[in-house]
């Protein structure tokens, strides 16, 4: 199946969230995909974050983690998905916060590279965990990615109002539509 990053890929609204993000489908096993499963997409993304992530002038230029550091690349990004999903539902665990300690310190032990993905990424789940307003986390509706609201009103709903927001839109004008023709 052909993939490319495109801006939508990064939605999330920092650099963590965007890699958190890279699992399409997350809860459900049947379509879940994983976009780093694939090396050349894993290899491809650091680039793609340098053009389309929010937090890309904090970064600049990144490579990819090391061979042998995309175990704990990994464990960061379930770490991280982990522990912002429970803080946003309301049920935030000191013992997920602990595993996303452990997994950022192994992570940061391993970075061979001051400008690799894996630091980078480490980096910006340091500034989510200060962040200032954490109630701007929320998750997207339609998909279920990780985002921050940075809408004057906080109001919103989708990751991406383009992608997402339109899909919920259009499902519910079936729906609405649907309705009306049934007698």
């Amino acid at each position: 199946m052909s993939f490319t990053w495109t801006p939508h890929r990064f939605s999330g609204g920092a650099l963590a969230l965007d890699v958190a993000n890279s699992v399409v489908l997350r809860h459900d096993e049947t379509r879940r995909i994983d976009r780093f499963e694939a090396s050349a997409q894993l290899e491809a993304f650091p680039q793609a974050a340098a053009e389309f992530c929010a937090e890309r002038a904090l970064f600049g230029e990144m490579v990819g983690p090391a061979p042998q550091n995309r175990r704990n690349f990994l464990a960061l990004r379930e770490a991280t998905d982990s522990y912002f999903r429970a803080r946003v539902s309301g049920e935030g665990d000191d013992r997920l916060l602990a595993d996303l300690l452990e997994a950022l310190a192994r992570t940061l032990r391993g970075a061979s590279e001051a400008n690799g993905l894996d630091a980078a990424t480490a980096h910006s789940v340091l500034r989510l965990i200060a962040m200032p307003d954490p109630e701007r986390m929320k998750i997207c509706r339609n998909c279920g990615w990780l985002f921050i609201d940075r809408s004057k009103n906080r109001s919103r709903a989708w990751c991406d109002m383009a992608v997402c927001g339109n899909r919920a839109k259009a499902s519910r004008h079936y729906r609405r539509r649907k309705e009306e023709e049934a007698p």
